[in-house]
């Protein structure tokens, strides 16, 4: 996956720019509220349908604007076939949006966002690991969106259920309708479940030989799924009617996979709340970068790598460990820093940009 061009217009500091990345690493370096994470804020919003710094409305539109807009330019660039210039295009005002992909309108964000695949560390990653379960969730489900093409049938399927139970358990509906909720949840629940513990299985794989490579002080040894009801001991079914009491009194419904979450368990570390700020970090990034080779491996392309103010939030050593290990590979990487990382100084075959006074201008 290989971005040729990137036009943003209306998005937090920018009226109008357009930004031509090369394959490789593209650099962009500017003073700090310059808005070199606007432009990985835009990348990431096509690929997930939000901003990893809060919800559109919250200051994504510039002041006075009453949407923003994006363009992205691609190559599809699979193992084995030719090279596939795709186009995409999002208005976005906060409350409605509009999207285009390769000419035609789309219908949900979701078929956007299933096009362009962005894996973005950010200084807000360390909530992967040391946050609530929520952006847990959203990781492994956003990683079979894009490798297992009937995982977003079987997660909307699931989540309209869910909807329709909590709906009957707030009204005190009757239970032959909560019969008919709970068949429904557990036939799509089951499967849903079964896709995430094999995923997380393949991503340990990746992750424990990452973080020995990058960060082998950390001791990752495995990743383990918390499917969200004693999964060992009774089926989904049996454990949404086991709890349909305490659900009714709750109004909600207690157990099932949107209540799932994981862990990372280390040799020598207890646990997550032991882990320093730096360590949740590495432990991230070491998920993240086994999320993006799952997806090369079974996708035949790279999704494109965003690492944002790498310089502060890894050492020097950390930073070139990742960097070496991303530039041996055919990844498109966009890093930002207020000064070039150390870690890049030697290297020369760089594609550099400096954002400065709502402009972004190549560096020769």
């Amino acid at each position: 996956m290989l971005i040729r061009r990137l036009a943003l217009h209306q998005l937090r500091r920018f009226s109008a720019v357009d930004l031509l990345p090369q394959p490789g690493l593209n650099l962009l370096t500017g003073d700090n509220g310059a808005g070199k994470t606007s432009v990985l804020e835009a990348l990431h919003l096509m690929a997930y349908g939000r901003s990893f710094r809060g919800r559109v409305r919250d200051g994504l539109v510039r002041q006075g604007q009453e949407a923003l807009e994006i363009f992205v330019e691609w190559d599809e660039q699979r193992a084995d076939h030719a090279p596939h210039r795709r186009k995409a295009g999002l208005r976005h005002s906060g409350q409605d949006w509009k999207g285009r992909l390769d000419g035609e309108d789309v219908a949900q964000l979701g078929n956007l966002c299933a096009a362009l695949a962005v894996v973005t560390f950010e200084p807000g990653s360390h909530a992967l690991v040391s946050g609530g379960g929520e952006p847990r969730r959203r990781f492994l489900d956003w990683g079979l969106f894009h490798v297992e093409p009937d995982f977003l049938s079987l997660w909307r399927r699931y989540s309209r259920a869910l909807k329709q139970r909590n709906a009957l358990l707030k009204q005190g509906g009757p239970s032959r309708m909560l019969d008919t909720w709970d068949h429904e949840l557990a036939e799509a629940g089951e499967p849903l479940t079964s896709r995430r513990q094999h995923y997380l299985e393949r991503l340990q794989q990746r992750a424990v030989a990452l973080a020995a490579s990058l960060a082998p002080q950390l001791g990752i040894q495995a990743l383990e799924l918390s499917p969200g009801w004693r999964r060992h001991e009774l089926p989904l079914a049996d454990a949404l009617l086991l709890a349909r009491d305490r659900d009714r009194q709750a109004g909600y419904t207690s157990v099932g996979p949107h209540r799932a979450d994981w862990s990372v368990d280390f040799h020598s570390i207890p646990g997550r709340d032991a882990l320093s700020r730096g360590q949740a970090k590495l432990t991230a990034l070491a998920c993240l970068l086994a999320q993006a080779e799952d997806y090369a491996e079974q996708r035949g392309e790279w999704p494109v790598i965003a690492l944002d103010d790498l310089a502060s939030e890894l050492d020097r050593t950390h930073q070139a460990r990742v960097l070496e290990r991303l530039l041996t590979g055919p990844a498109q990487i966009f890093v930002t820093a207020t000064e070039p990382p150390a870690a890049l100084q030697e290297l020369t075959q760089i594609a550099r940009f400096h954002v400065e006074h709502a402009q972004i201008v190549a560096v020769p």
